[in-house]
Parts: structure tokens; sequence; C-alpha cells
């Protein structure tokens, strides 16, 4: 078994970070993965991008041509990644600012309003992990979230761990959102 993910966004939404949330997860469960970031000189505000590779063998590229599964968290990271994604794939859609729809019909689609999910639980940074939890909702081979909640933990440390329980709420309710 091998997955493919794209997380793609604006410097700053944390699409690095839940790459690393889906990276280390898959790590804690026995699997062989990869990370490779991509990100514009502007960061913050420039576009950003990650690719995650999971494995149950060793894996020979970190390079994502054709992604099984692609978050798109801005207009700019869909149009560029949507013609990536293999056909049957997934794309995860921020509908809280892309407002357009995905313009294929041979994948399966989520739209998640992941800024305002992000808001209800009261973590207005959490729209990344709102958006993290409506894939693993939507996908049946998605790593089960008691590995994906303590890859949160770790990759938080110690000095962020107080941002944990924002996060496991921002992930049970985008997982709840995809079911819906």
């Amino acid at each position: 078994m091998m997955k493919q993910y794209v997380f793609a966004g604006f410097g700053g939404q944390g699409m690095l970070l839940i790459g690393k949330f889906v990276a280390m997860a898959n790590m804690l469960a026995g699997k062989h993965v990869s990370w490779l970031p991509s990100y514009g000189p502007e960061m913050r505000g420039g576009t950003a991008n990650c690719s995650v590779t999971v494995s149950d063998e060793e894996i020979g590229s970190p390079l994502v041509d054709n992604a099984d599964v692609l978050i798109a968290m801005n207009l700019p990271s869909l149009d560029k990644f949507e013609h990536t994604v293999k056909p049957g794939g997934l794309i995860v859609v921020n509908s809280s600012i892309i407002d357009r729809k995905v313009q294929r019909d041979d994948v399966r689609v989520v739209y998640c309003d992941a800024n305002r999910i992000a808001e209800q639980v009261k973590n207005p940074k959490g729209a990344n992990v709102a958006i993290l939890g409506a894939m693993m909702g939507a996908d049946e081979d998605a790593v089960d979230t008691d590995k994906m909640i303590e890859a949160i933990r770790l990759e938080l440390g110690e000095r962020k761990l107080r941002f944990l329980e924002g996060n496991k709420a921002a992930l049970a309710a985008g997982m709840e959102a995809a079911k819906a």
C-alpha cells in the first residue's frame, strides 16, 4: 500500500504542519513516510505546500506527481494541484475561502468550511486541523484518530501543548463535518 498526499495553501495556514502530523501519525502506525515541503520566498502570505508519501515499503522518492489526496486551503492551490489528483482520488476544499467547485467528476470531493469550524470550536487558528479532520472523515484508509492525536501532541512539543485540546476539538469537528 502506498498513498500520496499534497497539502497546499498560503504560508501561515499550517499546511506544512498538518503534513508533519500525517507523516508522524503514520510513522507511529509503523509505516514508511516521507515529508517534502515547498514554499515561496515570501513565507507568510506566499504559497506553501508539502507532499507526504505513506507506504508499507521503503519509499524511493519523496516527489508526488499524482496524489491520492489533495487538501486545498486557497484558490491558487486548488487551481495548481486539482489536475494532479489521480482519478478516484480525494480533494478536500476549504470552502470558507474557495468559492468555486472542483472541475472534475472523476474524483471524490469534500467541501469543508474549515474556518467556520475552527471558530465554532473556539480554535480560530485551527482551520488546518479542521480540514485535516475532514480528510480523515472522508478517507477510509486514514490513520486512526488516536495515532493522529498522538502525532499532534508530539509535533506541538511541550512548549505548545496548551494548543492540544483546541486541535483535538477541531479534528473531531472536521471529521464530523465530512460525514454529514
